[in-house]
């Protein structure tokens, strides 16, 4: 999973590009994204109650930005 997957699913998310955000969601490598981002579009589709539709998106940003303070670890041989 590239960190550009996340930018972009940030972007998408504030800025409410949900078509965009929906094709993020097919070809990213991250499942948990995917279903993150799955739950969430769903939530805002179907949903008649406003606080699930909250706590979708507040589930997708805490995600994303846990996902973004990641860094790999690198092994180097010497």
């Amino acid at each position: 999973m590239d960190i550009p997957d996340y930018d972009k699913a940030l972007y998408y998310t504030l800025w409410g590009q949900w078509d965009d955000l929906l094709v993020l969601m097919v070809r990213t490598n991250d499942d948990m994204l995917s279903k993150k981002i799955q739950l969430f579009l769903n939530a805002y589709h179907y949903s008649l109650d406003e606080m699930k539709i909250m706590h979708q998106h507040d589930n997708l940003l805490y995600y994303i930005d846990h996902a973004m303070k990641y860094e790999p670890v690198v092994s180097v041989e010497v």
